[in-house]
């Protein structure tokens, strides 16, 4: 996401000394380190919600399509059915 080099670390890390101080840079630098941790972890969250939905959708898709498949297989083998059924009704009446 961001490209950082070592040089331009290195400038933060002297600029961060000098203005923070050397008694305090300890602590910022574990709480901005907590921070970045907390940070990664709810981006983690968010695009494992976000493929679950993905996931979830596809499903649902796929559940529609089986669906229809099956409404379309219902029709024809009731019209086949009632070919059938004519047929021999028909053939009864020829006899």
């Amino acid at each position: 996401m961001f490209d950082v080099s070592f040089s331009e670390l290195l400038v933060i890390a002297v600029v961060a000394l000098l203005v923070i101080g050397p008694e305090k840079l300890p602590k910022v630098a574990r709480t901005i380190g907590f921070l970045v941790g907390r940070m990664q972890r709810y981006t983690s969250q968010i695009k494992h919600e976000i493929d679950r939905e993905i996931q979830a959708e596809e499903l649902k898709q796929f559940q529609n399509k089986i669906h229809q498949q099956n409404q379309e297989i219902i029709s024809s083998i009731e019209s086949e059915s009632s070919a059938i059924q004519n047929t021999i009704t028909h053939q009864d009446e020829v006899r």
